[in-house]
């Protein structure tokens, strides 16, 4: 089952995170149609954030045509978004890059820094 990080410091509002964060996981092929997300209740219990924040991302999941709920049954996946698995040869690439990162001393932003920046510059105006 998927498990919510929150990082309260990243400027990013709470909800947004854990859009992004499904989204992702939708993209790695970790959830698939037809799996459940875990409950409000899970999520709040895992993360000490306020329920409506919690609903309030899976209804734009919802909105999305992401997720669907059921009522009484919880959250589901409607469709999704793979197109690289997680267990890709890139992944293995960009793994052990991040690491040669880290050995050289870069923290957590510099690196986001980096690869933010080298995106850009290969995917400019690809809106995808």
């Amino acid at each position: 089952m998927l498990a919510y990080r929150i990082d309260r410091r990243s400027g990013v509002a709470t909800y947004l995170q854990i859009v992004q964060q499904t989204r992702q996981a939708l993209r790695l092929g970790l959830l698939v149609p037809g799996d459940k997300l875990p409950t409000a209740r899970e999520v709040v219990e895992a993360t000490a954030i306020n329920p409506n924040t919690v609903l309030k991302a899976y209804r734009e999941l919802e909105r999305e045509g992401l997720v669907e709920a059921r009522r009484g049954l919880g959250t589901f996946v409607r469709r999704a978004l793979a197109t690289t698995p997680a267990d890709s040869p890139l992944r293995t690439d960009l793994d052990a890059w991040a690491a040669r990162a880290k050995a050289a001393g870069l923290g957590r932003e510099d690196v986001a820094a980096l690869f933010t920046a080298v995106l850009e510059d290969h995917f400019q105006g690809d809106p995808s």
